[in-house]
Parts: C-alpha cells; structure tokens; sequence
C-alpha cells in the first residue's frame, strides 16, 4: 500500500487544475527504498488474509504448488516487463495505461486507465466486505459481511473516508503511519506458529486435494485470479515511474518488492494445509488465516490476526482509494479523461476524480449483495478487470522488443532476444489469466468498460476532436456488443454473480 506521504509527494508536481494554488510546485524524487515500499506496501493487503480459504476451495499441496510457481513465474515475467519499459520508454509515466495508450491508441489506452481505475474501486469492496466478516464472527446481523447492515456501515465508512480525504492528504496520514507494521506483523506470526503447530500427517493427507477439487489442471486455473489479485500493486513503482530519483530505479524496487512478496504470500497459503484438512480450510469464514490460526492456537490467535487486519486494511483503504483518485487525475491531466476529473481543491486533492471513485466503490458494494458469494465476486472482478491493463503492457513491451525504433525506444537495447521472450512469455500469461476468468467475468468486466466510453467521448469533445477512427469504431461496437450480452445472460440467469 503506497502511504499517504508518498502519494502525496508524488503528486506535488501535478498541482493546478482549476482550483490549483499559484508558484511552483516542487517535484518529489522517491528513492530505491521508498518505491520497493510503495509496491510491497501495494501488494500486501486484504487478498494475502484470504488466501488460505480460497486455495483450499480449488485445490491441494501439489495444485497450490503448481499455481504458485506459475504464478510467480508469469508475474516475473511481468516484473521484468515494467522493468524494461521504464527504461527504454522514459518518456511514458503513469504507468499502466500509458503503454496501452503507446502500443495501441488513444481508445484502449483510454480502456486500460479506466478499467485500471475500475479494478482499484472494485478491489476497495473487498476490504469493507473483509472487514465486516471479520466483525461478523462476533455480531452475527453482519453475516459474512453481504447483509443490509453490513452493505449500510461499509457505506457510512465508505464516505466518512471521502470526507477526510477531502479535507486534505496531511490530515489522513496520521491513520496511515501504523499500518505497515499493523499489517504485516501478523502475517509473519501466522507464518512462524504455522510452523510450530504443523502436522505432517495433515499436510500429506492434503497433498492431492478432496474430491471436489477435480483434475489438476482445474485446481491451478481456479485458483489463478486468486493469485492476481494478491500481486495487484507490483506495477505500483511504475505508476509513479516519473517521480523516482533513477529510471532504473523502478525496475529494480518492481523486482525487489515482488520476490519479497511472492515469498510470503506462498509460505502463508502452503504451512496452512499442514494445519487443518482443507475441507475445513475450505469452510472458514474470511478472514480465513485468523480461522486457520485458531486451529493452531486457540481464541487468541483468531482474534489477533482479525485486529491486525482491521488496522491494515483501513490503512490499505485509504491508500488505494488515493491511487484510483490519482489515476483519474493523471489521465485527465494528459487529457485522456474530461477536464473536470483534473481539478484539484485549495488542499491539493482531486476532488472530482475521488467523488467518482468513492461513488463506484459504493455501487459495487451495492451489487454485492446480489452475489453467491460477497468477497469472492468482487476479488474476482478485480482481478478481471486488471487483466486488460496488464495485457496490453505486455504486448506492447513485446512490440518494443520486436521493433525497438518503430515503436520508440530510447536505445536498441542490447538483450533484444532475452527482452523478446520475457515479453512473450508475459503476453502468454495475461493471455491465460484471461481465458482462466472464464465468459462470466470477461462479460462482467466488459458491463463495467462499456459505458466508460462515455467519458472518452466528453474528453474528445472538449479537444473538438474527432469521435472515433475507423479502428477505435470496432472496439467499440465489440465492447457494447460484450455488455450486451453480459446484461442478458445475467437477466436470463446463463451467468450469476
């Protein structure tokens, strides 16, 4: 979770707007250190507490195992791909959306910065909803945080968190400075009395999964957006790729905060099948590492990791809801998004881009309550909505490795063969996450993107530009012909939420 401070500094260069203040704003510089913070502090949040329940509804040891490896192994390889982008396109900031916007127009760099913005909205759902379950175990009205009071508490934190953050960033830090140790120190305390307690009779018995788990191949591809959504925030140093003191820099902090991360998310999803069988696993309710960790220890343990993760995801809340304002604001500023998405209040926050953000989150929470399965659904449609993004960086750094001069590149490079298989390999990998989200959540994820455009068309209009091109005319008619279709097939029931 990048801080509030950090966030702060790197927007100070980006003031103005329409209620922006006079002089020149200073432009931070953020070290190795601070942006390998800011993408391990993105990537631990509420998913990592989830993990064990969600692997053991899909899989056992050895399928766990598998989907880890490959896993780590595609997100590696997207690693190594925010890496090379930075350096050899320097000239792109922002991020994600900027190398969709380079490789392939205006239009899907448009839909990359939306649906970007979108994952970041739908994913701060998952922490009310975490929130509340983890309430829930002691107040039963709040169920497994989908019931109406639930959806109506979540709402009046929802925007009592707009309010603060209106009145100024500096006013929200001070909720933001405990939060790195809040949540990571259970974390590792779960790891280390997992260890303690671990039977290995419990874990062998796990190897191969339960009978519900079906073939291997099903085990690793259910539990793939489940590894998507706990590595959201490994771009995290590239989205502020134009703040960092060395280009270089935001590969290496991508690399570092990555190999830490990966290391812990595994080791809390492995030592918990040698706790209990994963069945049982499989029935806890979420947060489901506090369950595993009353197995192992009793009460305490329960109620330790649920007040460390209240703390840390009300932290990782606050932060991701400044990323989402900020990537409107950075679209809008580059003029990919209306003019009004750039304003900025006296206090330098960007009130129009945060109003939006907060009022898709609510409509989210909101839809919620409809779905099987609360957390689940919108972990899911995280992750899917993420997937366009990430693929499309890909194929653009693989493009970039394919035809370094046409494509722009600040120097030949000099491993043009290694940078052309990393970026295939990572193409590959999005291109499988996305055929492992299945029709439900690409038909979804298109309801979402579809009437964005929209704000493309505002932000066309106010350039007194051309609508659409020929070429951006068929993407279109395909996204609206996707919601289409998504509508119906939720209407006549082919797909659920």
């Amino acid at each position: 979770m990048p801080s509030a401070d950090t966030l702060e500094d790197a927007r100070a260069d980006g003031g103005g707007g329409d209620g922006g203040g006079g002089g020149t704003p200073k432009t931070a510089k953020l070290s190795l250190l601070t942006l390998t913070a800011l993408v391990v502090g993105s990537m631990v949040g509420a998913g990592v507490f989830s993990l064990p329940r969600r692997f053991a509804q899909e899989t056992g040891v050895t399928g766990a195992l598998i989907a880890w490896a490959v896993a780590g192994l595609g997100m590696l390889m997207l690693a190594f791909v925010f890496q090379t982008l930075a350096v050899r396109r320097p000239d792109l900031d922002a991020g994600v959306y900027a190398y969709a916007k380079a490789g392939f127009g205006e239009y899907l760099g448009f839909f990359s910065a939306f649906g970007y913005w979108a994952s970041v909205c739908v994913g701060n759902v998952t922490y009310w909803v975490l929130i509340m379950s983890t309430l829930g175990a002691v107040a039963p009205a709040l169920g497994d945080g989908d019931t109406a009071l639930a959806i109506v508490l979540s709402s009046v934190g929802l925007w009592a968190f707009y309010l603060l953050i209106r009145r100024g960033v500096k006013e929200a830090t001070a909720i933001n400075r405990i939060v790195t140790a809040a949540k990571l120190v259970p974390i590792l305390v779960f790891v280390v009395l997992a260890l303690v307690f671990f039977e290995p009779s419990v874990f062998t018995d796990n190897l191969r999964g339960a009978d519900y788990a079906g073939s291997l191949f099903d085990q690793v591809r259910g539990t793939t957006l489940a590894t998507v959504f706990v590595f959201l925030g490994v771009e995290g140093a590239s989205v502020y790729s134009r703040h960092a003191q060395r280009r270089r820099d935001v590969g290496r902090a991508t690399l570092l905060g990555f190999v830490g991360v990966f290391a812990v998310f595994a080791s809390v999803t492995i030592v918990s099948y040698g706790i209990l069988p994963m069945a049982e696993i499989a029935r806890l309710r979420q947060p489901s590492m506090a369950g595993v960790l009353e197995a192992a220890v009793g009460t305490w343990g329960k109620t330790f990791v649920s007040a460390g993760l209240i703390v840390s995801v009300l932290g990782a809340y606050l932060a991701w809801t400044l990323m989402a304002a900020e990537v409107l604001f950075v679209a809008a500023k580059d003029k990919d998004m209306p003019r009004f998405l750039a304003r900025v209040s006296l206090s330098d926050v960007p009130v129009p881009a945060l109003l939006l953000s907060s009022a898709l989150t609510q409509v989210v929470l909101v839809v919620t309550a409809f779905s099987g399965d609360a957390f689940d659904f919108a972990l899911d449609l995280t992750s899917a909505l993420t997937l366009i993004p990430f693929f499309l960086a890909a194929a653009f750094a693989l493009k970039l490795a394919l035809w370094p001069v046409r494509e722009g590149a600040a120097s030949p490079g000099t491993g043009a063969r290694r940078e052309v298989v990393v970026a295939a390999l990572a193409t590959l990998y999005t291109a499988f996450l996305l055929y492992a989200a299945g029709l439900k959540f690409v038909l979804v994820s298109l309801i979402v993107y579809a009437p964005a455009t929209l704000l493309f068309v505002k932000a066309r209009r106010e350039l007194g530009r051309r609508l659409f091109s020929p070429r951006e005319a068929v993407i279109l008619a395909v996204s609206v012909a996707g919601a289409a279709l998504g509508i119906v097939a939720l209407a006549v029931g082919w797909i659920a939420l």
